[in-house]
């Protein structure tokens, strides 16, 4: 809704923008609360949050109108939802990255790993191929060339003889008293207390990972509407990059000037 404002101090009009975020992380709720301010502040935009306890529902409000943006998913995962369901939800900006990890009982180096070694991983697609080239990033195991999303049988060199155990996602880390290592998603990994400092491997930036950046998501109609755009200038600041590092510390890493490029 746009309202016309009138005196030479206004520079621009006022407008609000309803944005989807998914509930209950207080680090996240800091960070917008640093957007907020600049989108008020540098650009006259008052912005309005809708929260969500089911990440199936984030796009549905968004297709039919009920929010203007939302911003709680990756592009592997809206890829995968716009398949789905035929919506046209695009990106219009980066935002952050949550690098998975690989953790270690038993070893603090990945050179420590032995003939036959187990290590764990999330057992659903996305997040066990993202998984599986965090794996061969750190030099374990290779992978078949040109994959959409790898599965154990697209490993093509194992020189380790490593058994890979597929778990769901939330097991993985409750797995690591009884495996050598595990892959874990950082929503996981601090749900299970583990201290992401101590990982033996960190995922890396690069083309492979860029999937996994979270993204400022609009209607395809939308991607060009200068309000929009302007949130996105909102986010994208060295005040947001400020906030992010204070309250993740490096779990979460600003992600829209990050290289991707290796």
């Amino acid at each position: 809704i746009a309202y016309a404002s009138f005196g030479q101090k206004a520079k621009t009009t006022s407008k609000t923008v309803t944005i989807g975020i998914m509930s209950g992380s207080k680090q996240d709720a800091k960070i917008w609360d640093t957007v907020k301010k600049t989108a008020k502040d540098k650009y006259g935009i008052t912005l309005k949050f809708k929260e969500f306890t089911d990440y199936s529902q984030p796009n549905k409000a968004l297709a039919s109108g009920d929010i203007d943006l939302n911003a709680f998913q990756h592009y592997a995962f809206l890829a995968q939802s716009n398949k789905s369901t035929g919506d046209k939800i695009v990106s219009i900006g980066d935002t952050v990255i949550s690098p998975i990890r690989l953790y270690s009982k038993t070893y603090t180096k990945v050179s420590q790993y032995k003939s036959g070694d187990t290590i764990s991983v999330p057992n659903d697609p996305s997040n066990e191929s993202r998984a599986l080239y965090v794996l061969k990033a750190a030099g374990l195991i290779d992978l078949k060339s040109g994959l959409t999303l790898a599965t154990v049988k697209d490993i093509t060199k194992n020189p380790k003889n490593l058994k890979i155990k597929e778990l769901a996602a939330d097991q993985t880390a409750r797995s690591l008293s009884d495996v050598q290592g595990a892959v874990v998603n950082g929503t996981y990994a601090d749900s299970a207390g583990l201290d992401y400092k101590k990982a033996i491997f960190v995922e890396p930036l690069n083309k492979n990972s860029h999937q996994w950046v979270n993204i400022i998501a609009a209607n395809k109609k939308d991607k060009n509407n200068a309000t929009y755009k302007k949130v996105v200038k909102a986010y994208q600041t060295e005040a947001t990059k400020k906030a992010i590092n204070k309250q993740y510390d490096g779990v979460e890493l600003a992600a829209w000037d990050a290289d991707f490029s290796k």
